[in-house]
């Protein structure tokens, strides 16, 4: 079977999921060039909590986790199926690096999940796995996870961080007529330069070295399934593709990363 990438995807608003643009077309063409997971596990910035939970609901149902929008997007479900025997094994991955975690059986998909994913794999098929994060606990934790779980690439298992490249929703609506951000491009190259070198340790302490980094992530959520995704690649070089795709409201960058990871 060939080896699997990890993704980190910058998800949006919900609203991607009636209005995908150019995130829906990378999407696609990305599914179109990835050779079909048997499984999926996604960490999602929309699912928190104190120590890492793993998602066993044998059927996720579609969590709307979101409010004031057109009535249409609360109609959409995913009904992918979920794989109770996977989130053991990726329980057990867990525990065996020594991060104490436990199952959650009830656990849907929240926004973070289903939008990206309805537009990677509309059939909604392939079984999904979601796995909480912990941002108090800094990027090196994340980074930990997805290293737990990289193994899981080379048996057809897709590793998803869901997030967003830049996140102050504080500035939602401040910039329009194609008007940009000032920090959104000097971050998100910043991200990319370090990400080419496989710089791990500069972007484990982006809030130090990386430019604007508290104004594009007044929180670290949406960042750090960066490092989830960075952690599943594996120990050895990231070889990581960046996917443009735009910046929706002048200020929400909604690049998406591949990671082939080269073997250590």
């Amino acid at each position: 079977m060939r080896r699997l990438p990890s993704l980190y995807i910058s998800h949006g608003s919900p609203m991607t999921a009636l209005q995908p643009g150019q995130v829906g077309l990378r999407l696609a063409e990305l599914a179109a060039d990835l050779p079909r997971p048997r499984a999926i596990v996604i960490a999602s910035a929309h699912w928190l909590s104190d120590l890492p939970r793993v998602g066993a609901h044998p059927q996720p149902p579609t969590i709307h986790d979101f409010g004031g929008f057109p009535e249409a997007l609360y109609r959409i479900r995913y009904p992918a199926p979920g794989d109770p025997v996977l989130a053991a094994q990726v329980l057990q991955r867990l525990q065996d690096a020594h991060l104490d975690a436990q199952l959650d059986v009830s656990r849907g998909l929240d926004h973070g999940a289903w939008v990206p994913l309805r537009l990677l794999f509309p059939d909604a098929s392939i079984p999904v796995v979601p796995i909480s994060l912990q941002p108090q606990r800094g990027p090196l934790h994340q980074l930990a996870l997805g290293r737990a779980l990289a193994p899981l690439r080379d048996e057809g298992v897709l590793l998803i961080g869901s997030g967003s490249i830049t996140h102050n929703l504080h500035d939602f609506g401040t910039y329009q007529d194609g008007k940009e951000a000032p920090y959104v491009r000097p971050f998100i190259n910043w991200v990319e330069q370090r990400l080419a070198a496989s710089d791990v340790d500069a972007l484990l302490d982006y809030r130090r070295q990386a430019p604007y980094a508290a104004r594009a992530h007044p929180t670290d959520e949406h960042l750090q399934p960066l490092h989830f995704a960075m952690g599943a690649a594996g120990t050895g070089g990231l070889g990581a593709q960046r996917i443009d795709a735009g910046i929706d409201a002048g200020m929400l960058a909604m690049d998406i990363y591949r990671f082939d990871g080269e073997r250590s």
